[in-house]
């Protein structure tokens, strides 16, 4: 991995820290509504993060993998039951995407 690569992964981490999870996904697993909303919000914020609350710790990862497989996200980040995912857009909105506009 160069050392630009590692910066960008750096900074992508800092932007997610002061994210709040946008969606959880807990004992219903992954439904369809759930996988719906994850999409939409990496189309609108590209870059999100996630709750998981189930089982043990390989459930947890095979769901965040299923997640990254199933919407083409990459996964940025996972710490315990959080995961940070990134989506890049082709036309991104400056007002929503939290790559672009500045966090308070």
């Amino acid at each position: 991995m160069s050392k630009k690569a590692t910066l960008d992964h750096k900074q992508l981490r800092a932007i997610g820290h002061k994210l709040k999870p946008v969606v959880t996904i807990a004992g219903n697993g992954l439904s369809d509504n759930v996988l719906q909303e994850i999409k939409r919000a990496l189309a609108d914020h590209e870059l999100i993060k996630i709750k998981v609350a189930v089982g043990d710790r390989e459930a947890r990862d095979a769901l965040i993998q299923e997640v990254c497989n199933t919407t083409g996200a990459a996964l940025v980040q996972a710490i315990g039951n959080t995961a940070l995912l990134m989506k890049r857009c082709a036309k991104p909105d400056p007002r929503l995407s939290n790559l672009i506009r500045p966090l308070a």
